[in-house]
């Protein structure tokens, strides 16, 4: 029976093969090989498949797609082609499924149907970025990490094993692909839009997966590549805008009444930070060749990766053990205790407690005051252990510039 529903379902169906056909159409234009199906092809064939599936459901469209695949094959022994378009008749047994889909899934085949339109356009610039950009230590790293994220990661255990119950499999080896994806965006944003703009965006942004595995990434960097350590050390500082503004949001989840003691704090931080890291960054200067940031030929390193890990497992060891043996006397000391590893968590611990009750909004500065303060020594070990002197030297000012700024915007 037609209904607004069917006909709205049928209108996905064919703008799916149109604007697939329309890609497909205009690559007809080009000087390059003619393609058999075109607009009007495509069309038809994602409503065939929305017919097919209408009336008869998933038997019919399977016999659809096998006389779709007949047709093919009789068209190419006709053709004078010697290399047939496989991918433009892929793309048509696409829209013939994708049409079938929108009878009960349409958000779902519109979806498809853009990626794929977007696939079929970006023809040349996939191939060239494939074969003139990628290298081949960056292809063998994406490997890696694909295969520790989707093999690795779903067969580790979910469970606290270890001394004081703390250290879950799971959560370390997330740990690892989070350091890796972290400098492999890292290294795409400085091949996409340069050392000056890329290094300090992609820093931000891994700021907010973890504030502290950034910095320690950022000074092996520095560490590496010593001619360029003051661009770098001014990307870490302004990872710290993800850092304050992650505190804040911990905060107003929680309760968005607890935010309010601490905006003067999150705004004079979030202010000295900006200001600090982009006085390093200096963008109105020129940037020499030697104090340039190279990417390197890799994406990340798994070493590197794995000793940071074993770095922040150790300190989550020695909070565990200062908690046993200090008890839990004071809220603030076990924020501060905490705060040597993650910051967001100990604020999100201490938080919890005023909305259970057990603690007083005008109790709750302190410990998340600490909290960001166990970070900020945290940082600044990694700073000096990563980094060296040379890094540390810009990045450990800093730091303690903006704790201090805001210790300052709380007593204020």
């Amino acid at each position: 029976m037609l209904d607004t529903l069917n006909v709205g379902h049928g209108a996905v169906a064919l703008g799916i093969g149109m604007l697939v056909g329309l890609e497909r159409e205009r690559k007809k234009r080009r000087d390059e090989e003619p393609a058999a199906a075109g607009l009007r092809t495509f069309a038809i064939t994602a409503l065939l498949g929305y017919v097919s599936m209408l009336l008869a459901g998933a038997v019919l469209v399977g016999t659809t797609s096998l006389g779709l695949v007949l047709l093919l094959c009789l068209q190419y022994r006709h053709s004078p082609r010697k290399a047939p378009d496989v991918t433009g008749e892929i793309a048509l047994l696409l829209v013939l499924v994708l049409g079938a889909l929108s009878v009960a899934e349409p958000e779902l085949a519109a979806a498809a149907g853009v990626v794929s339109t977007v696939l079929l356009a970006l023809r040349r610039e996939l191939h060239h970025f494939v074969l003139q950009q990628l290298s081949e230590q960056e292809l063998r790293d994406g490997l890696t990490l694909l295969t520790v994220a989707l093999v690795v990661l779903p067969l580790t255990p979910d469970r606290f094993l270890g001394p004081y119950n703390v250290l879950n499999p799971r959560t370390l080896c997330t740990l690892v692909v989070l350091l890796m994806a972290v400098a492999a965006l890292g290294h795409i944003a400085m091949r996409l839009m340069g050392p000056r703009y890329g290094l300090p965006l992609s820093a931000i942004a891994s700021g907010f997966a973890s504030g502290s595995a950034t910095i320690a990434l950022l000074a092996n960097e520095a560490r590496r590549q010593s001619a360029a350590v003051r661009p770098i050390a001014a990307a870490a500082v302004l990872s710290n805008l993800a850092t304050i503004t992650q505190f804040a949001l911990v905060l107003s989840i929680i309760d968005r009444h607890l935010l309010a003691p601490f905006l003067p704090a999150v705004s004079l931080g979030v202010l000295v930070t900006a200001s600090y890291g982009v006085l390093l960054l200096a963008p109105w200067r020129g940037i020499s060749s030697s104090s340039a940031v190279h990417p390197g030929d890799g994406a990340f390193n798994l070493w590197t990766a794995l000793i940071i890990t074993l770095a922040l497992t150790g300190i989550a060891l020695l909070s565990a053990f200062l908690l046993e043996h200090l008890g839990h006397n004071g809220a603030s000391i076990a924020a501060f205790i905490s705060g040597l590893g993650d910051a967001h968590a100990a604020t999100a611990s201490a938080a919890s407690l005023v909305v259970a009750g057990r603690l007083q909004m005008a109790e709750l500065v302190v410990p998340g005051m600490m909290a960001l303060t166990g970070n900020t020594l945290t940082k600044c070990v990694l700073a000096f252990s990563n980094g060296g002197y040379d890094f540390a030297r810009y990045l450990v000012p800093a730091q303690l510039i903006i704790l201090g700024t805001m210790w300052l915007g709380m007593l204020a």
